[in-house]
């Protein structure tokens, strides 16, 4: 057995089983070219329940929506701006949606009174 070595601040360590889940999940919007991008932000909209959470996934909504429109209002042999703009919403839905899963907070740095957003009272005021 390996004796156990200490990291430096500059170091960086194994990767932890923490992070096995998360890598999967960012593997969904480049597995799928875009198509299921939101289902990461999804995921983290729903275990975070912040209002910001659930913006960014309704962004990724939203870009995979407009995504599917280009790609069904572009022909097949296309250049110059079209294309562009596929390629575009094509690296946003996939390395977007992918570099926002690794890279988000797994718990939100709450302020001490702040409370996250609770779906089941959306019609009520506090």
């Amino acid at each position: 057995m390996k004796p156990a070595v200490a990291l430096s601040a500059g170091q960086v360590g194994p990767p932890s089983r923490a992070m096995v889940p998360r890598v999967l999940l960012a593997l969904v919007p480049v597995a799928t070219l875009g198509l299921l991008s939101p289902v990461p932000a999804l995921v983290i909209a729903v275990r975070r329940r912040t209002a910001s959470a659930w913006l960014v996934f309704a962004g990724f909504t939203a870009l995979a929506a407009a995504w599917l429109v280009q790609v069904e209002r572009t022909p097949d042999e296309t250049h110059g701006v079209q294309f562009a703009a596929d390629l575009v919403l094509l690296l946003a839905c996939t390395v977007g949606a992918a570099v926002h899963c690794l890279l988000a907070r797994s718990a939100p740095d709450r302020e001490p009174g702040s409370r996250p957003v609770d779906l089941t009272k959306a019609g009520e005021v506090t």
